[in-house]
């Protein structure tokens, strides 16, 4: 089986390196609407690591380049729990 699966491997065609990405990467949009209706617009372009962002948040550009966890660890902190009445 995985002389079958390096044979398969071998005769397939490579990809094409390096992935052409694009420059904006991601969009985060959020709409809160606990205490009015509040909107939050973030985006995540590429930088010269596959694995990290320049990141504008709200028009204001972050001071350095950032991965994905820490865009969801200040995702996290940016938006607070609520306590409130559960119906």
């Amino acid at each position: 089986m995985r002389e079958a699966k390096e044979r398969i491997r071998l005769e397939s065609s490579t990809p094409d390196y390096p992935i052409i990405l694009p420059d904006l990467r991601r969009e985060i949009i959020i709409i809160d609407h606990d205490f009015g209706t509040i909107t939050h617009h973030i985006q995540l372009f590429k930088t010269g690591r596959i694995d990290c962002y320049r990141a504008v948040a709200d028009g204001k550009p972050w001071k350095e380049r950032i991965g994905w966890s820490r865009v969801l660890e200040g995702l996290r902190k940016s938006l607070p729990r609520v306590c409130g009445n559960i119906d």
